[in-house]
C-alpha cells in the first residue's frame, strides 16, 4: 500500500484536502449509517466509516477468491444436508456452548417433525487474510463462512465510486478508472428474488428479520429497493413481531399479520444476546414454516467455528463433496492450520502449545459478528483457565496470520485525521438457491474489503472496528 500512493500518502495538506472531498462524497452516495447517538432515527445519520485510499490487493488471489466461492457454496449446502456430520461434528460443542445447543435443537426437532420447506436458500461471505510467508509472498487464507447476517453487500455497493472520486482528486484519473465496478446487493436480491419466485406465490412477502437496534439499517435498504424494483413486497420485523403476529396454517405457511411469507432473511439471530426464551420460540415457529429461511437453522450451524475445523482434517471435503476433486483442492488450497481443543490426547498437545506461544495462534469460539477471538496473552490466561475442562471444547484453535501492513488514512466520523498501518479482510460474497435436490442458482456476488489498523486484532465494521475499504488490484 505504502508503495501505492506512497507521493501522496504522506502528503498531509493533500490528505486533508481529499479526505474533505471522500466525507461529502460518501453522503452523496449512501454509505451510511444511523448515529451511535441516536440508533433508532434515519434523521440524524453520518457516514460510515471507510479508507481514504483503496488498498492494494494482489490480483492473483482476488481472482482465487472469487473463483472458489461457488465451490464454498456447494460445501455448505452439503454440509446443511448432512445430519450424521452436523451432530458428530457438534457433539463436543453442544455439551458445553448453550448456544449451539440451543439452535441444535431446533436443528433435530424440526427435521423430527419433517421439512415443509423445499426451496433452500444460502447468502454466505467468505473472508481471507493475505498471509504473507518468510519470502514476501502473499497466500490467500480463509477466517471464516459467514452463513448468517453477511452484511456491508449494500454499501460497498458504493464505496468504490467515492474512492474513484478521491484518486481523482488526487490526479490519479488512470488508477480511478481501474476500480472493479462491484454491486453484491444486486446478487444477494437475485437470490432472494429466486427463491421467492420457487416459494410459487405472488401475494407473498420477503421478510427481513431485524434486530431491535438497526445502525446498519441503510445497508439493509440497498438489497431491499433491489427487490422493491423488481416488485417484491418486503417487510421488516423483529422476533418479538413473530411470537406477538407470527402464526402457521395447516400447510405451515407462515403468516405475518396476515400476509403470507415467502422468504425469511435473517440480519439478526446470530448472537445469543439475540435471544430470550419469546426470540427462542419465534425461532422454532419460523424453522418449522415452509418459508424459505436464509439461512435455515442448518446451514447456520454449518457455518460454525467448529465445523470449520472439522473441514480441514484429511478426508472430510472428500466425504462431503464425493467426485469433486479440483473443487475440494480449490477450497483446501485456502485453509489456514486449523486444530482442535477436543477432550484427549490430540487436544491436550494443542493447547499446551498454544499456552507456550500464544502468539502463533488465534482462539475462536463459536460465535458470529466481530471481536469474539482471543490473541496473545489474553490467549494464554482463557486457555489456561479451561485447559483441563470440557469448556474447551467450545473454541477452536488456528493458525495467527501475518499480512504485510500499508499506510492509509481511517475516516471516521469526529475522528482526528491521522496516518495509520493497516491491515485488509477481503470477504466474497455466495449466493445459492437449491429446489428441493437440484441447485438452480450458484455463484458470486461481489466483494467486500475491510480495513483496520494494526493494533486491532479483532473485529468487523459493524463492531467499531474495521472500516469500509475498495480493492486497487496489483
Amino acid at each position: 500500500m505504502a508503495a501505492l500512493w506512497q507521493d501522496v500518502v504522506r502528503d498531509a495538506a493533500a490528505m486533508r484536502d481529499a479526505a474533505a472531498v471522500a466525507v461529502d462524497a460518501a453522503l452523496l452516495a449512501g454509505v451510511l449509517m444511523r448515529t451511535g447517538e441516536q440508533p433508532h432515527a434515519s434523521d440524524v445519520v453520518n457516514y460510515a466509516p471507510f479508507t481514504l485510499l483503496p488498498s492494494a490487493v494482489p490480483r492473483a488471489l482476488f481472482e482465487q477468491a472469487y473463483t472458489v466461492q461457488q465451490d464454498f457454496n456447494l460445501l455448505v449446502d452439503a454440509i446443511s444436508q448432512n445430519k450424521e456430520f452436523l451432530e458428530q461434528t457438534l457433539a463436543s460443542t453442544i455439551k458445553v456452548d448453550d448456544f449451539t445447543a440451543r439452535l441444535f435443537r431446533i436443528y433435530m426437532q424440526v427435521l423430527e417433525e419433517g421439512l415443509a420447506q423445499t426451496v433452500f436458500l444460502g447468502i454466505n461471505r467468505s473472508d481471507y487474510m493475505f498471509d504473507c510467508g518468510l519470502d514476501g509472498t502473499a497466500a490467500l487464507r480463509q477466517i471464516e463462512i459467514n452463513t448468517i447476517a453477511a452484511s456491508f453487500g449494500g454499501l460497498t455497493s458504493r464505496t468504490a465510486d467515492v474512492h474513484r472520486l478521491v484518486l481523482k482528486v488526487l490526479g490519479k484519473t488512470e488508477e480511478a478508472s481501474q476500480l472493479l465496478p462491484n454491486n453484491p446487493a444486486k446478487g444477494l436480491a437475485l437470490g432472494i428474488a429466486k427463491a421467492w419466485e420457487l416459494y410459487g406465490s405472488q401475494r407473498a412477502v420477503v421478510m427481513f428479520l431485524v434486530e431491535e437496534v438497526q445502525r446498519n439499517i441503510f445497508d439493509q435498504r440497498c438489497v431491499e429497493n433491489e427487490l422493491w424494483n423488481r416488485n417484491i413486497h418486503v417487510i421488516r420485523k423483529r422476533f418479538r413481531d413473530v411470537f406477538e403476529q407470527g402464526s402457521l396454517d395447516a400447510s405451515r405457511r407462515l403468516y405475518m399479520d396476515g400476509q403470507e411469507v415467502a422468504v425469511v432473511y435473517y440480519r439478526e439471530g446470530y448472537v445469543p444476546q439475540s435471544y430470550d426464551q419469546q426470540n427462542w420460540e419465534a425461532r422454532l415457529l419460523l424453522e418449522r414454516s415452509r418459508a424459505v429461511k436464509c439461512p435455515d437453522i442448518a446451514t447456520q450451524l454449518a457455518g460454525t467455528k467448529k465445523v470449520q475445523q472439522e473441514l480441514s482434517r484429511l478426508g472430510t471435503l472428500e466425504k462431503l463433496l464425493p467426485g469433486r476433486p479440483e473443487a475440494i483442492a480449490r477450497m483446501r488450497a485456502t485453509f489456514a492450520g486449523l486444530y482442535s481443543l477436543d477432550e484427549g490426547e490430540e487436544g491436550d498437545r494443542i493447547a499446551a502449545t498454544a499456552i507456550a506461544d500464544p502468539d502463533r495462534f488465534v482462539l475462536k469460539p463459536q460465535r458470529e459478528g466481530g471481536g469474539n477471538n482471543l490473541y496473545g496473552e489474553e490467549l494464554r490466561e482463557v486457555l489456561e483457565k479451561i485447559k483441563d475442562s470440557p469448556e474447551r471444547t467450545s473454541y477452536i484453535l488456528m493458525d495467527k496470520i501475518k499480512p504485510q501492513p500499508a499506510l492509509n488514512y481511517l475516516l471516521r466520523a469526529h475522528s482526528p485525521l491521522q496516518v495509520s498501518e493497516c491491515v485488509s479482510e477481503l470477504g466474497i460474497f455466495g449466493v445459492y438457491v437449491r429446489q428441493g435436490r437440484e441447485l438452480v442458482l450458484n455463484q458470486a456476488a461481489g466483494h467486500l474489503l475491510r480495513t483496520k489498523a494494526i493494533e486491532h486484532a479483532d473485529g468487523g465494521v459493524a463492531a467499531g472496528v474495521a472500516v469500509l475499504d475498495t480493492p486497487f488490484l496489483v
